[in-house]
């Protein structure tokens, strides 16, 4: 597994651009008022699938050998980058199965379903639905596709990192959700090419630290993985986001479940967008940093939209 350039990046970024518009960066003065800082919120959630990922999907699908669009492709996922592997296959017309767990997030396997792919569903978890994932690709042959571990995935949703730094050179700091890492990892790839010094942070559960554990022990651990944000939601750390985070990311942390579901709140209040968990979690980490990030730039990645109304729910009850 090679690690993504610049030039993989921009080429990506040619390969998205027919199918994807550009999403905006928006700034609010009652976010910017909250955190006390000048914030740019990264819409992700504007996707047409509601989240970033779709940009990874259509980068490596892309890319596919005509052997491997025969066979078609396999993944395992709590449902965005299930959708995103659905939505582009569905462009280039190649079969794609998804594997999810049994408590899958509705909303995202009915918009996986209706993009054509087949939803199977399995196990108590994400890493239990993967096992079953990677024991069907290797027994029938689909091209198996990683939600972490795919140099081409990582190019493509580190476009979006392009995208902010176009519209928006002077940011200082970058926050970014982590779940596997992809995100935080392709967004540190550009951020270091355009400017070392912009900061980029990531940000995980406190109920599933996994990657959290990882780079602060430079280690792959597992850790327990009970958040209910399904974007943020793995008990495995992934090999490559962690190898590139680890020479690239300035910090890593947590925020409560809690912190995250008054971010998803805060979100719809302040800046008229709807987050789910994984996508309101930049903002969580924001307010808790606020005091450090006075007089910064600073741009936060709402990485979907996709919540369930049953944690919207929640989230308002607080």
């Amino acid at each position: 597994m090679s690690i993504p350039k610049l030039q993989d990046i921009l080429q990506a970024q040619k390969r998205i651009r027919p199918y994807l518009a550009r999403t905006p960066l928006h700034s609010y003065p009652a976010i910017n008022e909250l955190v006390g800082t000048t914030l740019y919120i990264k819409h992700e959630n504007y996707q047409p699938v509601g989240a970033f990922k779709v940009r990874g999907g259509i980068n490596l699908i892309s890319q596919l050998t005509p052997q491997e669009r025969e066979r078609g492709v396999i993944a395992a996922s709590t449902g965005n980058h299930g959708q995103s592997v659905a939505y582009a296959a569905r462009l280039f017309d190649v079969k794609a199965i998804i594997i999810v767990p049994e408590n899958a997030n509705p909303g995202k396997v009915a918009a996986m379903q209706g993009m054509g792919a087949e939803v199977i569903f399995h196990g108590a978890s994400y890493d239990q639905s993967k096992l079953y994932c990677e024991t069907l690709a290797q027994e029938h042959g689909y091209r198996y596709i990683h939600s972490g571990n795919e140099p081409l995935l990582i190019a493509g949703v580190a476009t979006e990192a392009l995208e902010m730094l176009e519209d928006e050179p002077g940011l200082e700091v970058i926050i970014v959700p982590i779940g596997g890492g992809s995100g935080a990892a392709g967004v540190s790839i550009v951020a270091q090419a355009v400017n070392p010094h912009i900061q980029v942070i990531g940000v995980q559960s406190e109920a599933s630290p996994a990657a959290y554990e990882s780079w602060h022990h430079k280690r792959l651990v597992e850790a327990p993985n009970h958040t209910f944000a399904e974007g943020l939601a793995t008990g495995v750390a992934f090999e490559l986001p962690q190898k590139i985070m680890q020479e690239l990311l300035y910090d890593l942390m947590l925020v409560s479940e809690e912190e995250i579901m008054h971010a998803m709140v805060w979100m719809i209040e302040r800046a008229h967008t709807l987050a789910e968990g994984a996508g309101a979690a930049s903002l969580a980490a924001a307010y808790r940093m606020r005091d450090t990030l006075k007089g910064k730039k600073v741009g936060l990645i709402c990485s979907g939209g996709n919540t369930s109304l049953e944690h919207l729910k929640r989230a308002l009850a607080l």
